[in-house]
C-alpha cells in the first residue's frame, strides 16, 4: 500500500554540510523517520545504508527511527552501532554499501544532534540535502519492509589504520577524546602503539563532564597539555565528539594549528612522491608556498569538509585539509576526513625523524596571523554583506581570491572575510611577514566591516 506524506523539517537544521539542531527543540525523532524514509527512496529499494551513532543521550532514540525509515522504503541496513565518524565512513567501503549515515552532533553542545550522510562514498551535502527537505512536504512511500543486520567492525578499522606504519621507536603518547565517540577507538589504536600512553576522558558520556569535545579551541586542550608537559611525553592527540577532527599537542606542549599540521604532513609525503595538496581558504600563505617549493602542487578549497572532500577526488589529490583539523588521505586511504588515521601519520612523522615534534614545527617559516575570529552577524544579512565587499575589492590591485567569501593578498600579507555556512556570523583571518604588517592587514577588515555598522576592534586588536 501506497501512502502519501507530508513533513517539514525547521527552517534551521539543513545546514550546508549536514544536518543539524537541537533536540526536541528544533530536530526531532520524526524528522530520523523521515529522513530515513526520503534517503531510502533516494537509494532505492534493496540496497544497503549503513547507520551507526554517537555517545550523545538522544542519539539512540534518534538512530532507532531513522532505521524504522529506512527499513519501511525497502533499504537494508546494516547497524554498525556507536562509533566515530570515520568508522561509518570505513564501514561503507568495508561493507560495500550504497549509503552511510551517522547520527551525530559533531562538536557541537550536548543537548544538539544532527546527521551526516554519504551517497556512494560521496558527501551527501548541500543542494542534496536541500532537495530531500522539499520533497518531504509531498512524497509516496510505498512500505515494502528492508531487514537490519549488525556488524562490529572496530577490530578490522584499528588494524587497517596501522597497516602501512612500520614503528621503530617508541612514542609516548596523551590522548584525549573529551568523552566523545572517539573514545573506544582510541583506547583500542593507543593498545597497538609501543610507549608510553595515558588516555584522558576516554569513557563515552553524551553529558561531557570533563570539557566540551571541541580541539579547535585552545581552552579544550588544556589538560592534554597539562599532562603532556608533566609526563615530558612526545605528542598529545585530542579528537572532536565525532572523531572527525584531529588537535595535535606537540612536545614542548604547543597546539599545533590545522594549517601547519597539513604542512608538516605534506613534507613527509614529499620525501617520497611529488604530491598533490588541498587546503581550504583560511589556510596560512606558508602551506602554499612551502608545498610548491618543495615540488608539491597545491590547490585552494572553499571551506568546508564536504567541500574539500569532493574536490580530493574532482583533482585527484592525495591529501588535503582545514584550519579546522579536518585531514584527509587519499594516498592508500579512502580520501575522507578520519582523525585516527592523521593520528598515525603524525606518528609516522616522529618515528621516521631523528628530530623532536617541535623542532619540526620549528622549521615552518616564521609569519604573524589572527587565529579564526567570528563575528556575529544574522543569517539574512552575512552573505550579502561579503558579496558587496566582493564586489568592492574587484576594483583594487591586490590579488583576490573569492571562491568562498573574500582573500585579499599584497606582498606584506593578507585578510579574508566570509559567511559561515554552520553559524550566523562573519569569519575573519589575517596574516602578514611581520608584527606590523599583521596590525595594518587587521586595520583594513575593521574598515571594510565598519561600512556597514560593524565595529570589530576590540575583537581583532590586541
Amino acid at each position: 500500500m501506497t501512502k502519501e506524506k507530508s513533513h517539514s523539517f525547521h527552517n534551521t537544521i539543513i545546514r550546508e554540510y549536514d544536518i543539524r539542531g537541537v533536540y526536541n527543540e528544533t530536530l526531532f525523532d520524526e524528522d530520523a523517520e523521515i529522513l530515513g524514509n526520503l534517503f531510502g527512496l533516494e537509494v532505492g529499494i534493496n540496497k544497503v545504508v549503513n547507520v551507526g551513532y554517537d555517545g550523545r543521550l538522544s542519539s539512540v532514540s534518534l538512530k532507532k527511527k531513522l532505521i524504522k525509515g529506512l527499513v519501511d522504503s525497502g533499504v537494508n541496513v546494516n547497524e554498525i552501532g556507536l562509533v566515530p565518524t570515520p568508522l561509518l565512513y570505513y564501514s561503507c567501503f568495508e561493507l560495500t554499501a550504497d549509503g552511510g549515515i551517522v547520527v551525530t552532533g559533531s562538536h557541537n553542545p550536548k543537548n544538539h544532534n544532527g546527521f551526516k550522510i554519504v551517497l556512494n562514498n560521496r558527501p551527501f551535502f548541500g543542494e542534496n540535502l536541500t532537495e530531500l527537505s522539499k520533497k518531504a512536504k509531498n512524497f509516496h512511500l510505498k512500505k515494502i519492509n528492508g531487514s537490519v543486520r549488525t556488524f562490529s567492525l572496530m577490530d578490522k578499522y584499528v588494524k587497517r589504520l596501522i597497516k602501512n606504519f612500520n614503528q621503530k621507536k617508541k612514542i609516548n603518547v596523551i590522548w584525549d577524546s573529551g568523552n566523545g565517540s572517539a573514545g573506544d577507538v582510541m583506547k583500542a589504536l593507543a593498545k597497538n602503539i609501543d610507549g608510553e600512553h595515558e588516555l584522558l576522558f576516554s569513557e563515552i558520556d553524551g553529558t561531557f563532564p570533563n570539557h566540551h569535545p571541541d580541539p579547535s579551541d585552545p581552552e579544550n586542550l588544556i589538560f592534554c597539555k597539562n599532562r603532556l608537559l608533566d609526563l615530558k611525553y612526545d605528542v598529545g592527540f585530542a579528537f572532536d565528539g565525532d572523531g572527525d577532527r584531529l588537535g595535535v599537542i606537540d612536545d614542548k606542549g604547543r597546539d599545533i594549528s590545522g594549517d601547519k599540521l597539513l604542512l608538516l604532513l605534506a613534507k613527509e609525503m614529499l620525501k617520497s612522491t611529488k604530491c598533490k595538496v588541498i587546503a581550504d581558504v583560511k589556510c596560512s600563505q606558508v602551506l602554499f608556498d612551502e608545498v610548491e617549493r618543495l615540488g608539491g602542487k597545491i590547490f585552494m578549497s572553499k571551506t568546508g569538509h564536504s567541500h574539500v572532500k569532493n574536490n580530493l577526488k574532482k583533482l585527484n589529490a592525495d591529501l588535503a585539509g582545514e584550519m579546522s583539523g579536518h585531514i584527509f588521505f587519499s594516498k592508500d586511504y579512502y580520501g575522507y576526513d578520519d582523525a585516527f588515521f592523521a593520528a598515525v601519520k603524525v606518528l609516522e612523522i616522529i618515528n621516521n625523524n631523528d628530530k623532536k615534534l617541535s623542532d619540526l614545527v620549528d622549521e615552518i617559516p616564521r609569519v604573524f596571523n589572527t587565529p579564526e575570529i567570528r563575528i556575529e552577524c544574522d543569517d539574512n544579512k552575512k552573505f550579502d554583506i561579503i558579496g558587496k565587499i566582493t564586489e568592492r575589492q574587484k576594483g583594487s590591485k591586490k590579488k583576490i581570491t573569492n571562491i568562498d567569501g573574500v582573500r585579499v593578498s599584497d606582498k606584506n600579507g593578507w585578510w579574508l572575510l566570509r559567511a559561515s555556512n554552520t553559524q550566523p556570523a562573519i569569519v575573519l583571518r589575517c596574516e602578514s611577514l611581520t608584527e606590523e604588517g599583521l596590525e595594518v592587514q587587521k586595520k583594513l577588515v575593521i574598515d571594510e566591516l565598519s561600512k556597514f555598522s560593524i565595529d570589530i576592534t576590540e575583537k581583532i586588536i590586541s
